[in-house]
Parts: C-alpha cells; structure tokens; sequence
C-alpha cells in the first residue's frame, strides 16, 4: 500500500472514530452520570424523614434552610438526570450539575476528613464526585454528542428548513 494510501485510511479511521467512538463514549458517560445522580434522588425520596435530617444536622449548604435545601436537592436528582442521559439542553444542564455536585460535595465534610484542600487533590477522597465532575465537563465542552436529541433536533431542524449544511456537532 502506498503512503498516500495508508494516509487516507489513517484519516478515515480516525475520522470514523472521532464520529462514533467520541459520541458512544459521550452516550456512555451522560448515562453514567445522570443514574448516579437519579439514584441518589430515589433514595432521597424513598425516605423524606431521613433526608430531612441528613440536611438538617449533616449537610452544611450555606444559603438554603434545610427544609428548602431538602426539597430542592431531590427534585434537582429526580428530574435533571433525564435532561443529560437523553442529551437534552446538555451543556446548560451539565453546567448547573457540575455546579450543584460542587455544592454537594463541600458541603458535606465526611467526605473529606483530612481537609478540603489536601483532599480535593487525592485520588481516594470523593473519587467518585470528581469522576462525575469531569464527565460533566467532557459533555460542557464537547456537547452531548452525536447520539442525543440535542444532535437529532439540530438535525430535523436543518432538514425542516431545507439547508444543506450539516449540524454542527462535535464527537
């Protein structure tokens, strides 16, 4: 195979890649963030008594009555997660997550119990909120992906409007 060959598979194979593996590896990722979020929800609503008082006496949200905190935290778990799993509004919703898992995880210090700063940079103390946090940046920088309504709408609107161009959307 010639050089010129082997460049233009390399390029159409990295090219099929940054499609459809960026846009599974989004897929993957919205879906992973937004169960472990929904989950939480569901344990929050299966017991309103018990999250009453994890607010009340444990979770230190600073500007919120517990009561309203309580209330606001749940809903926030139960109904933003469908928005970034169907890749729906993704950007604006992953920003107002990765905002909120911020707040949840400063205000909750048994997460880390050798400080904030010297825990933020370890690898072991609420691993799984930073993880969460990094997905929902990879989706606030490279948007929802190709597999997403967000995707399928931009498209049906370009068909609708009868333009040529191809949607803008990345991975």
């Amino acid at each position: 195979m010639s050089m010129r060959g082997r460049t233009t598979c390399y390029l159409s194979a990295r090219a099929w890649l940054a499609t459809w593996l960026g846009a599974a590896t989004l897929l993957g990722m919205r879906l992973w963030v937004a169960l472990a979020f929904w989950q939480a929800g569901l344990v929050k609503i299966a017991s309103p008594e018990t999250t009453r008082y994890l607010f009340e006496n444990m979770y230190h949200v600073s500007l919120l009555p517990p009561d309203l905190a309580a209330v606001l935290g749940t809903w926030i778990e139960l109904v933003l997660p469908w928005f970034i799993g169907l890749g729906l509004l993704s950007r604006p919703f992953a920003l107002f997550l990765f905002i909120y898992n911020i707040v949840a995880f400063a205000s909750y210090p048994a997460l880390w119990p050798h400080g904030f700063w010297i825990d933020l940079f370890s690898t072991s103390a609420f691993a799984d909120h930073k993880v969460w946090g990094l997905m929902l940046l990879a989706v606030m920088a490279w948007g929802p992906g190709k597999l997403s309504l967000d995707a399928w709408g931009e498209w049906f609107y370009h068909r609708w409007r009868g333009t040529t161009a191809q949607p803008n959307v990345s991975a």
